[in-house]
Formats: structure tokens, sequence, C-alpha cells
């Protein structure tokens, strides 16, 4: 049995009862917000306005309370009949198909010690066309697969950039810090994910990171300097945080508005200390004409999230990209 789902600006689509609401927007040719697709880092959850949902795939994300208060995850959950959601068509994602593709290791060199900038080569016949802000999944040696977010706008050169940080025993590390030489081959899978600029005209633009969630800010960084003057922002400001100094190992463009901080500095920091969140609340904003896109752990995006909405920012001016673990 199928049934309608409408999405905010009179797009619909028609759902079956046993494929998911993300799956069966993208059979229709529409995009929703999405990102890892497992029911684990929360980017897809959006309020059931009408309506009723019944969960038919992992999710590990939403709470009895959340789903009391009318949350669903669009990636987990189908249509049990007509149903209506907040969310909206994404039309900026539209021509932009995922693929998989060979790719070398162009090269690789050291950030911190525990995190590598990497650039990958793909065939000069192949570009991939994607969204500053979205990620793609490297396919390693036996098929080991990790998502990592590109760290610049389309290049002239085709080339991509990553930033990936060490994570203790995993598989994938041991080949980035250990094995990794310039022009192995590689393939990727992508782009992935709905973390995209949105239409910022005239905004507060507000950047939130935590350690390698510096990657896709960046990209978008890149993106906003080329944007035509009527398109740009009224402000933007870039929130940095990490533990210590050493694990703010990018440097941002100059003329950024940019507010690095740190969780766990010693007496030595002269700089801002505490959650991103919390320093970005500290300042006195007009919430309610401000965009934030948010990038880093889950627990701060969760709590960024609820810290923010809370003090008047719109639900639907907040826009992330969760850094999940691999399973």
């Amino acid at each position: 049995m199928t049934h309608t789902v409408q999405l905010l600006q009179g797009a619909s689509f028609t759902a079956p009862e046993d494929r998911t609401l993300l799956d069966a927007a993208l059979a229709a040719g529409l995009h929703l917000e999405h990102s890892c697709r497992t029911g684990r880092c929360g980017t897809c959850k959006t309020r059931l306005l009408s309506g009723s949902v019944k969960t038919i795939a992992l999710d590990s994300y939403l709470s009895a309370a959340d789903r009391e208060g009318g949350w669903v995850l669009t990636c987990a959950d189908a249509a049990a009949g007509d149903v209506s959601l907040q969310a909206e068509n994404l039309a900026r994602l539209a021509g932009i198909d995922a693929r998989t593709l060979p790719a070398r290791l162009d090269s690789i060199t050291h950030l911190a010690d525990d995190v590598v900038h990497v650039l990958l080569r793909l065939p000069p016949a192949s570009p991939l066309k994607f969204l500053p802000g979205q990620y793609i999944n490297v396919i390693g040696e036996g098929g080991l697969r990790r998502s990592y977010s590109l760290a610049e706008a389309p290049r002239a050169d085709g080339k991509l950039e990553l930033m990936i940080r060490r994570v203790d025993d995993g598989a994938m590390s041991a080949y980035w810090f250990g094995k990794a030489k310039a022009n192995d081959l590689l393939r990727i899978d992508g782009p992935r994910g709905s973390f995209f600029l949105r239409d910022v005209a005239g905004l507060d633009l507000r950047l939130l990171a935590t350690g390698t969630g510096i990657a896709p800010i960046r990209a978008l960084l890149t993106e906003l300097a080329a944007l035509a003057p009527e398109a740009q922002p009224r402000s933007v400001r870039l929130y940095w945080g990490g533990r210590a100094p050493q694990d703010l190992f990018w440097q941002a463009p100059e003329g950024i508005d940019y507010v690095p901080v740190l969780s766990r500095a010693d007496a030595t920091w002269a700089g801002a200390r505490g959650h991103i969140q919390d320093v970005m609340l500290a300042s006195v904003e007009d919430l309610g004409r401000t965009q934030v896109y948010a990038c880093g752990s889950p627990a701060m995006i969760d709590s960024a999230r609820a810290a923010l909405t809370a003090a008047g920012l719109p639900e639907t001016a907040f826009f992330s990209d969760a850094f999940v673990s691999s399973d």
C-alpha cells in the first residue's frame, strides 16, 4: 500500500509502507535532509505535522520523548498513512548524483600529530560534481569504507581535499597514518549528505565546528567568498573548538570573524573557553535573523541545537553534519 507524503512549500510524493520516507522521496526525484542514512546521526530528524509513521529500519537516535514530541527519522521511518512533514525538498541536490570512482592518492601531509590533509586525484574524464559541505566514502583495501567530509569547494583541477583525524585502533587510520603513499589506488563513493549552504542573503551566519568538523566548514567558507554581493550574509562568524591549542590545526582565512574556543586550556590560554555553543550564546545575537551550520560530534550538535533553539533560533535555521563513528 502507498501513501501520500506532503512536504513544506508544496512538494509531495507517494511512499510505500515498506520503504523509508527518505528512500521514497529519492525515488520520486526529491531530496530530504540526510547524512549517515543509518539512523544514528539525527540529520534527517524532522517533525511529523500530521498522519502516522512506522519504524522499519534502525533508529538509535530518537528517544521516546522525541517520538512523543512528534519527531521522526526519515531514514528509519515509513509512512503508515498519508502524512505531512516539516521537511522541504532540497532543490540544490537535483543533479548531484553519487558515483563510485577510482582515485589516486595525490599527496598526504600532516597538519598535526593526529590529523592529515589528503589530496585525491580523479580520472580527468570523471570529475566529481558536489556541493561544498558534502562528504564522500573512501573505499580501501578489502572494501573497508569510511566517510570523510570534503574540505574544499570544487577545485579547477578536480582534486578532492580531506582532513582526517586518527582514530585509536582504527583500521582505516592504520592506513592513513602508517601505510599511505603517493599514487596509491583507492575508490570513492559520493557525494553524500545534505550539508550545504541555503539562502543566506542578509542573514547572520554562525559556523560551529569541533575537531575535523572544520573540513566542511572550510568548504562553505570558500563558497561564501565566491557569492555575489547581493547573495552575501549580513555577517559571518566562525566558532572552532578543541581541547588544547594543538587541536586547532588550521589557520582561518584573514578577514574572517573567527573565535577559537578551547575546553581544556591551561592558564596560558587567553581566548574563549568552554563549549562553542555557550560561547556563541554569550554574545548578543538576533537569533531570529540567524542561520547556524554545525559540524562535529553528535554530542556537540545535539547540545548546540537544543541550546540555540531554546534561545530563539528557529528550528529550520539549524543545519548540521554529525560525525558518527563507523560500524
